[in-house]
């Protein structure tokens, strides 16, 4: 019977985890040393390894043999637990166990001595999922266990476990699996399993899982019907494909031009294109190419995988840094609005008209988008230098404009001067120019 690759290659020990040698180090150290907790918490996202780390743990504590820290996977401890035939090791899962009559039964059985192996080890997954009155009705046995007893509980939301419950415990925390790290192990699986995967493919795999190594394994899975598994095969595979469409759409709306990007909106729309999930696609594109622009080098690791690097270049060149937060705010909040049963299409359509025309919207969003276009044009030399201010010209220097301009006028003109003398014309004419300006200030028009 085939068996998921993320639960064949589940670690064994403590040395198989990847990418949480800060926890496993101590708890390796603590099982040398004996000196164990009674009750631990283990906090991270999906897929870091906590139920693998626990279950690893109560081999370890049970272990006839340990090597280093690690179970011997071979003694009769350890097989039993690995294959549930001990009934003193308990996996209890508290999303579908959640009562207080589930925690009192646990706690009536747990004050009896094992029956096989050293220590009676209860482990709690999604524990935070418990109710108010089951925490209440875990406490006491938390905080003073019998010596044979050992707690382990793991949750993805640290936030809601009571302050109570977390002094009791030993809390180690998982990180998120590093996209380099989980890149090797992904190629190193695949190789064990005689897949040809190409090394951007593994590395999109990597990006893909953000962070979680199941998540990459199940991806893996996914994909292994191709003889050779390509970074085109995964997209393919994951139905991001479409996303040449989203980018398409960003294009559209980097060239302002409304009338393709609704068509490019109804096309999805008619494909069965959820707006909502159209929104955030887009959105995920612009905080690709935000981080793209700020972060060409350190930042890639961050990206969501989703889009190819040359499409994330090219759209960054073409968008401001201001303008790409403007509007993945703009996103957020339609995003948001279609939560309180607006029309879906409607509200997106209006979105995407607001991103191609910020003119046609006075919102603060728009505001800066449309004064960071005039400060990069500004800036880029688009606008021509203005022109220099006339000085003011004085009575007498029009009056010589004047005459030089009488001297050089036509043939009756030069005729008429010729008979009067030039100091005569200049006189009448300053006195011509007083009259003009006396008449302006009269009437307050210009003649």
């Amino acid at each position: 019977m085939y068996q998921a690759l993320y639960r064949k290659w589940r670690p064994r020990t403590f040395d198989d985890v990847v990418g949480q040698q800060h926890v496993t180090e101590t708890l390796k150290n603590q099982i040398i040393s004996g000196r164990l907790s009674h009750a631990y918490l283990f906090v991270g996202t999906r897929g870091t390894g906590k139920t693998s780390c626990a279950k690893i743990l109560a081999k370890a504590v049970n272990c006839e043999h340990p090597e280093n820290g690690n179970p011997c996977n071979k003694c009769r401890s350890c097989l039993g637990i690995e294959d549930g035939s001990i009934m003193d090791v308990v996996e209890m899962d508290a999303a579908s166990n959640n009562g207080v009559d589930n925690v009192r039964a646990l706690r009536d059985e747990a004050v009896f001595s094992p029956v096989v192996v050293k220590k009676r080890v209860y482990i709690v997954d999604e524990v935070h999922m418990l109710s108010p009155s089951a925490f209440n009705a875990l406490l006491k046995i938390l905080e003073e266990p019998p010596e044979h007893l050992m707690f382990i509980l793991a949750t993805t939301e640290l936030q809601k476990v009571p302050a109570t419950i977390l002094s009791r415990c030993q809390r180690h925390s998982f990180k998120r699996i590093e996209p380099v790290t989980l890149s090797a192990r992904i190629s190193y699986v695949a190789d064990e399993e005689n897949m040809k995967l190409e090394p951007n493919a593994a590395d999109l795999l990597a990006r893909l899982a953000d962070g979680s190594l199941r998540d990459g394994l199940s991806l893996l899975d996914q994909c292994s019907g191709d003889e050779i598994i390509t970074a085109e095969s995964v997209l393919s595979a994951m139905g991001l494909a479409g996303n040449l469409r989203i980018a398409e759409l960003l294009n559209s709306i980097a060239d302002g031009d409304t009338g393709a990007a609704l068509t490019n909106f109804g096309k999805m729309w008619s494909d069965g294109k959820a707006p909502a999930t159209l929104l955030s696609e887009l959105a995920a594109l612009l905080r690709d190419i935000l981080i793209t622009k700020v972060a060409p080098r350190g930042g890639l690791e961050l990206l969501s995988g989703g889009f190819d690097h040359d499409t994330l270049t090219g759209l960054a060149k073409r968008m401001s840094s201001e303008e790409l937060i403007c509007n993945i705010d703009s996103l957020q909040e339609h995003i948001g609005s279609l939560r309180d049963g607006r029309d879906p299409k409607t509200s997106a359509e209006l979105c995407i008209i607001g991103l191609c025309e910020p003119n046609l919207s006075d919102n603060l969003d728009n505001m800066k988008k449309r004064i960071a276009k005039l400060e990069e044009a500004f800036s880029g030399g688009a606008f021509p230098e203005p022109k220099p201010k006339q000085q003011k010209i004085s009575p007498e220097q029009r009056t010589e404009e004047i005459i030089q301009s009488v001297s050089c006028g036509d043939n009756i003109i030069q005729e008429t001067a010729k008979k009067y003398p030039k100091a005569r014309m200049k006189n009448s004419l300053r006195r011509i120019a007083l009259l003009l300006q006396a008449r302006r200030k009269m009437y307050g028009r210009i003649f």
